[in-house]
């Protein structure tokens, strides 16, 4: 079992690789020469999606065959990522404002409860889902697939900090005041950091105002400041939006979600014991 969880756990990692490379490999090259926004990684992207998939499904049923994870569990995250793809649905039907989007709560707390390989796995497959059902596929999915996988394997590291008052067996058996403190700021954060991961998917192709734009051979103080007068100036109050949206939803609804799929979880956890001699 530890040799299919350490096969499972370096698919996860290529997976990470795999993103991290999908968004830097521009910074080495002229990504603007013969290129412009609205072509931006339109060759690459369906290449990306696919190894992205397939990365996480073969993790996904390596886990499975290994007893990591049980057939429940997968099931669970089926349904999870159902509904919550139907949420952007209704955000799409019933336009929000700025950058609110309801998906990114129950992607938290998912990763929360079931873990961060479960919270990877509920960010890909949610993007990827709601953005078919949607028609919200272009050359950004894969990368809102990946960010939104790391905000689900990250949200699954958030179980591990200890906060006062807080008793854990098996999961997060108490959620307290401190424990929502903690997820509340996580979503907030996340709501920043998603808007400044995706926007570095197009933003090497960008053309504007030299002072907010990438250029060939600049060093990396350079890139990093030109990088935030853009993103100040095109995208941070419409992540601030998306950051307050996620804040009050975990606020609101992130107790009574947790104590509801930490009981699933309970339910669904079992042990394999050897039987060899």
């Amino acid at each position: 079992m530890n040799v299919r969880r350490a096969i499972s756990g370096a698919i996860y990692a290529l997976s990470g690789a795999t993103g991290v490379l999908a968004f830097a490999y521009p910074f080495f090259m002229d990504a603007r020469s013969g290129r412009s926004i609205g072509l931006a990684h339109g060759q690459d992207a369906p290449l990306v999606t696919a190894i992205l998939v397939g990365l996480s499904l073969i993790a996904l049923l390596v886990e499975l065959q290994g007893q990591t994870i049980s057939a429940k569990t997968v099931a669970m995250l089926g349904v999870l990522v159902a509904t919550t793809s139907v949420l952007r649905f209704v955000e799409v039907a019933i336009p929000m404002p700025g950058g609110f989007s309801p998906i990114f709560a129950p992607i938290i707390l998912s990763g929360y409860v079931f873990g961060g390989r479960f919270g990877f796995l509920m960010g890909v497959f949610t993007l990827l889902v709601s953005g078919l059902i949607t028609g919200g596929v272009g050359p950004w999915l894969p990368y809102q697939m990946f960010t939104a996988g790391w905000i689900g394997l990250t949200a699954g590291w958030m179980r591990k900090i200890p906060t006062p008052g807080s008793r854990r067996l098996n999961g997060p058996a108490k959620f307290g005041r401190w424990d929502l403190g903690l997820m509340s700021a996580f979503a907030f954060a996340w709501g920043l950091l998603y808007g400044v991961i995706i926007n570095v998917y197009f933003w090497p192709f960008a053309a504007g105002l030299d002072g907010q734009t990438w250029a060939p051979g600049i060093g990396l103080h350079e890139t990093l400041a030109r990088y935030a007068a853009f993103y100040v100036a095109t995208s941070l109050w419409w992540d601030v939006i998306r950051a307050v949206g996620n804040l009050m939803l975990i606020l609101l609804l992130g107790a009574p979600t947790v104590r509801t799929l930490t009981r699933f979880q309970l339910r669904f956890h079992f042990k394999v014991y050897s039987t060899d001699a």
